[in-house]
């Protein structure tokens, strides 16, 4: 089956007594064992759900992986991938990453015996340079939280295999419809299903996709101990978004180069990351490894105090974190997003108090620049 397809009937055409059509909401904490030593498809939720089995086999397919994991919320599923690697150890990660992740590996990880090094991943030089005899996984976002840097996945994946490492990919920004990582050779694929899968901003949901049956049993057994899995209701709401996750990201994707080729010829903008340009650094991997640029944009403005009164004047562009739903957000990473990452090496990034995110939804593209035009009048 193609893509779209994929999307409403990866799990197959599955049908209770009463033959609904969509995947119904198993909202049971426990199931009745057939008998004593009479092995049973459930027990318990926090080990597995009729719903969530579905949804899991759903992203499994789109993701070309051996088995899907879904988790509570995104960081749920990146600490559950980050305990497959037993301190002491050593791990490369990009350098450009969601700021929950950076807090996570430095506030969290290295307490564990996780000593990490961070580099632009899409450097494969530098990256090489970094490996070391403990080194356990390189740990990268292509395209990057919020620089848009853009890794190679291909060449990561040859650099791991050389090693023995583990190569984990997190897929948000892009999706398994325009970027598929374990077919370009990552072991492990990540999502905060919150954003893309989900598609309408009302639950949290998180995924870990593994390409290997050993992979699987070593992460079914970290999550059932943690526990931190996805509600069956948050389940059908995350389902129900997959049904139309090519038609928005498609729509998304198209509003996206429109509204960055606007703010690029704007004069109060010194600059725009927008992984689409064809002058940008990362354009021809880009090109090579995806089949779309995605809805993601940041821009850099000629100061602070423009970037407030944006924030403060739009009104068709909902100024709120997150990412990745049907409406259009902005974002100040330096307040939100990336509000724990230290300032001195937030700026040396290009994460100043003038750096705003947008993560384009599917309105209309005219209404979206007209709002953003006002927005930038004084």
């Amino acid at each position: 089956m193609r893509f779209e397809t994929l999307c409403l009937h990866a799990d197959g055409n599955k049908k209770d007594e009463w033959g609904t059509l969509t995947t119904p909401i198993c909202q049971s904490a426990t199931f009745v064992h057939k008998g004593v030593g009479v092995p049973s498809e459930y027990s318990y939720t926090r080990l597995s759900n009729p719903t969530r089995a579905h949804l899991e086999n759903t992203v499994a397919a789109l993701e070309g992986g051996e088995a899907a994991f879904a988790f509570s919320s995104g960081m749920s599923a990146v600490t559950a991938v980050m305990k497959l690697i037993k301190g002491p150890a050593h791990v490369i990660a990009s350098d450009d990453l969601y700021g929950g992740s950076l807090r996570l590996f430095r506030n969290v990880n290295t307490f564990e015996g996780i000593d990490f090094d961070f580099v632009n991943t899409g450097d494969i030089n530098r990256v090489k340079l970094l490996i070391r005899k403990d080194t356990k996984a390189i740990y990268c976002e292509t395209p990057s939280n919020p620089l848009m840097q853009v890794s190679d996945i291909s060449a990561l994946a040859a650099l791991a295999r050389e090693y023995g490492l583990l190569l984990i990919v997190d897929n948000t920004f892009l999706t398994p419809y325009y970027q598929q990582p374990i077919a370009l050779g990552a072991d492990i694929v990540i999502h905060s299903g919150t954003k893309y899968l989900g598609g309408h901003n009302d639950t949290l949901a998180g995924f870990a996709v593994v390409n290997s049956a050993d992979l699987a049993e070593k992460l079914a057994y970290i999550y059932k101990t943690i526990g931190a899995c996805l509600a069956p209701f948050d389940c059908f709401l995350i389902e129900r978004g997959i049904k139309t996750l090519p038609l928005r990201m498609d729509k998304i994707s198209a509003n996206a180069e429109r509204i960055a080729g606007w703010l690029r010829r704007r004069k109060e903008v010194k600059k725009v990351y927008y992984a689409g340009f064809k002058d940008s650094k990362g354009y021809k991997v880009s090109k090579k490894q995806a089949t779309g640029f995605g809805g993601m944009i940041s821009f850099e403005l000629q100061s602070r105090a423009l970037a407030e009164q944006i924030l403060c004047k739009v009104k068709v562009f909902q100024y709120a974190e997150s990412l990745g739903g049907v409406e259009s957000l902005i974002t100040y990473p330096m307040l939100q997003t990336h509000a724990d990452v230290p300032e001195k090496e937030r700026n040396a990034r290009g994460i100043t108090d003038a750096f705003l995110r947008i993560s384009v939804g599917i309105e209309n593209v005219d209404d979206l620049i007209e709002d953003l035009e006002q927005a930038f009048k004084k």
